[in-house]
């Protein structure tokens, strides 16, 4: 898919150091970037820590964009990075601090809990390559075409993994008790 005259010629502004021409690209693409890092964090708090990281990134790293694909696209794969970094990182620190596992944190079943907050908990039982996949089309809105590109693997692949990954989140949702 060619990509906007426009666009390009803001790309190569950016990349040569015009801020302003860098928050516009960005501006067309961060409420999906946010979309993408609060699904993954799972709170504001670590979705604006993440978000601050993915932006950072963007803009040091504006160098190695090659305008073959959109300036959002590659945008949300740099955001969904830093959002499971983020969670990586404090899921560490958590470990170490309180000597736990992720399967030891589990809610019990008489925990009132909200649906956001258990299908969150749900996504994170996946596979990574099947949650970003997941997360990526339904928070995202990314195309299977624009996840493909992100992820380097083939159309059918992604397609298999949001497949696979829509089903699995479907069974750990009944095993949890939710309809």
């Amino acid at each position: 898919m060619p990509v906007d005259p426009a666009q390009l010629d803001l790309i190569h502004r950016a990349q040569h150091g015009d801020e302003s021409a860098f928050a516009t690209l960005v501006e067309g693409a961060s409420r999906r970037m946010w979309a993408v890092v609060y699904s993954i964090t799972g709170n504001q708090h670590d979705a604006e820590d993440a978000m601050q990281n993915a932006l950072t990134s963007a803009w040091r790293n504006l160098h190695k964009f090659e305008p073959r694909a959109k300036f959002s696209t590659w945008a949300y794969r740099i955001a969904a990075n830093a959002a499971l970094q983020f969670v990586r990182a404090r899921r560490d620190v958590l470990d170490d601090e309180i000597g736990m596992t992720q399967a030891d944190t589990s809610p019990t079943p008489d925990e009132k809990v909200s649906t956001v907050m258990v299908v969150r908990a749900a996504l994170t039982q996946l596979g990574e390559d099947f949650r970003e996949a997941l997360i990526l089309r339904e928070y995202g809105g990314l195309t299977y075409e624009e996840i493909a590109t992100q992820q380097k693997i083939g159309i059918q692949t992604v397609k298999s993994r949001v497949n696979r990954a829509r089903a699995k989140l479907r069974e750990i949702l009944i095993e949890q008790g939710v309809k």
